[in-house]
């Protein structure tokens, strides 16, 4: 089983790539599922264009490595900070290039980062709209994890109580993903979800 962790944010040396480098070796570690991160650090994928439907050669170069660690993957954790109360344009950008055929009918966790109390904001906002034509199937367990400097630090100054609390429901929502991944994947097999003729969602 592998697990890739999306690390939604543009922002270099994130809080959300930290929390990312966390859930992987959590994944490693102490569930014991091969894991990788993809990071949106930087902007590495530009914003859609017509030519990602169209098949340039920009877009194929770009994309075909990314759609190869996606497909081999069996579940996904999707983090994203809140900025201005929304996802990151980036992470919803994410969604618009990779569809059905990589992340289709696998199961996702979503955890959100807020520097403060908030982080609720991108959970509903993921769970509306980023789901309807590459079919991710959101988990019901999500994780908010607020006050994040604070918490996750493997240099230590943490808050004791909080970081107690965050690596252990992290770890419990990890051990729940990695049940449905193993569900979903049987679902797969059957066939049942390729249809061509509903390519899209409703």
């Amino acid at each position: 089983m592998k697990i890739t962790v999306i690390n939604g944010s543009h922002r270099i040396n994130s809080q959300s790539l930290k929390v990312a480098k966390h859930i992987e070796n959590t994944l490693q570690t102490s569930i014991g599922i091969d894991a990788d991160i993809l990071s949106l650090e930087g902007n590495p994928l530009p914003l859609w264009d017509q030519g990602t439907w169209e098949g340039e050669d920009k877009w194929q170069t770009l994309l075909t490595p990314l759609n190869e660690q996606l497909a081999g993957s069996d579940g996904f954790v999707v983090i994203s900070p809140e900025w201005h109360g929304q996802v990151p344009s980036g992470l919803k950008n994410f969604f618009l290039l990779f569809g059905k055929d990589v992340l289709g009918h696998k199961p996702a966790l979503i955890v959100t980062v807020s520097s403060g109390t908030g982080g609720s904001y991108p959970v509903a906002e993921l769970r509306m709209s980023s789901y309807k034509n590459n079919r991710i199937c959101y988990i019901p367990e999500h994780v908010i994890i607020r006050d994040v400097e604070n918490v996750l630090n493997e240099e230590g100054n943490n808050n004791e109580k909080s970081d107690a609390f965050y690596r252990e429901r992290i770890k419990w929502s990890l051990d729940v993903l990695k049940e449905y991944a193993t569900a979903l994947t049987a679902v797969r097999v059957t066939g049942i979800t390729n249809n061509d003729q509903f390519k899209n969602g409703m």
